[in-house]
């Protein structure tokens, strides 16, 4: 079983459009709602490629129980996500069915109190028994410590669990002195993290403060992977134009996947990026076109060894 962890829980809400214009009015001509949030994406993924998945997180108010009804629908996927007073939050993808661009709208998330944050603490101990590896995914809601992916990161390596940690900003920077077998930053937050723009250096940068493992994702140049056992990258054969929402999720999913059934390291890249660029070609996040994921996967990714020790 694989433990994905969403402190920051939503509602993702998507709206299609025929063309966005700022200042008017607009028709949606198509609304979906699905659970949402990064690790609750990665985890829909995992079912769909045949894993068995705990997510858990918080989840109040009314909208925290259109989350917990939504993932009864999704085989594979338990729900063992944490109760809070404040209401989760909801995310609204824009998509300008013209263009095929999405503008994204993210609210804060309800605020966490201490005794729902111990009571977290205590369950996520509990879950790591007999697991595989966990991913500690995606922004902290209000109250929660910003060291918190640290602590989770050391209590998983304490039970001999691997863990991948998706998160940024000051989050990433505190959860890398844990250790991290493997962290999945953007450029940008790479850049953040190390103050270096060109990807690889700064992907050095980031294990020298404690991850393992460096899979910096370049959007459309697909993943540049820097590892004990070599350096990688690994693109898609061109542009994907789409709803990016969640791509970065499936990525997430491809690598712990691929974690998971002792996938080389080309095979879990090629697997993350055909998930990610098939999932900019699916509806709405956590889900991915099937077809176009097959299709790129079998001779659509290519994936070059970069020269130099890791």
């Amino acid at each position: 079983m694989i433990l994905t962890v969403t402190l920051n829980t939503a509602l993702d809400i998507t709206y299609r459009v025929p063309a966005l214009r700022p200042h008017a009015s607009h028709r949606v001509t198509e609304v979906t709602e699905r659970p949402g949030g990064k690790g609750l994406n990665v985890a829909r993924v995992l079912a769909a490629l045949g894993h068995d998945v705990t997510v858990t997180g918080f989840a109040g108010g009314t909208t925290g129980g259109v989350v917990r009804e939504g993932l009864t629908c999704v085989p594979g996927v338990t729900d063992a996500l944490v109760p809070v007073a404040g209401a989760t939050r909801r995310t609204i993808a824009v998509v300008d069915e013209r263009t095929g661009d999405t503008t994204q709208l993210n609210e804060p998330g309800p605020a966490v109190a201490p005794a729902e944050w111990n009571a977290f603490q205590e369950a996520y101990e509990d879950l790591l028994a007999g697991v595989a590896a966990v991913a500690l995914c995606g922004s902290l809601p209000p109250g929660v410590p910003v060291g918190a992916y640290a602590g989770l990161v050391r209590v998983a390596r304490a039970a001999g669990v691997p863990v991948l940690l998706d998160t940024s900003g000051e989050p990433l920077r505190r959860g890398l002195a844990a250790r991290p077998d493997l962290i999945k930053p953007n450029a940008d937050e790479l850049a953040e993290l190390t103050g270096s723009h060109e990807p690889q250096r700064a992907a050095q940068a980031a294990r020298r403060r404690g991850a393992r493992s460096v899979i910096a994702s370049l959007g459309p140049e697909g993943l540049l992977a820097v590892t004990p056992e070599g350096r990688w990258r690994a693109a898609p054969p061109a542009h994907v134009r789409g709803n990016p929402t969640g791509a970065g999720d499936s990525a997430v999913a491809g690598l712990l996947s691929g974690l998971v059934e002792h996938l080389p390291w080309p095979d879990r890249l090629a697997r993350a990026v055909a998930l990610s660029a098939a999932t900019v070609l699916a509806p709405v996040a956590g889900e991915f076109d099937r077809t176009a994921y097959e299709e790129l996967l079998g001779h659509g990714v290519a994936v070059t060894a970069e020269a130099g020790a890791a």
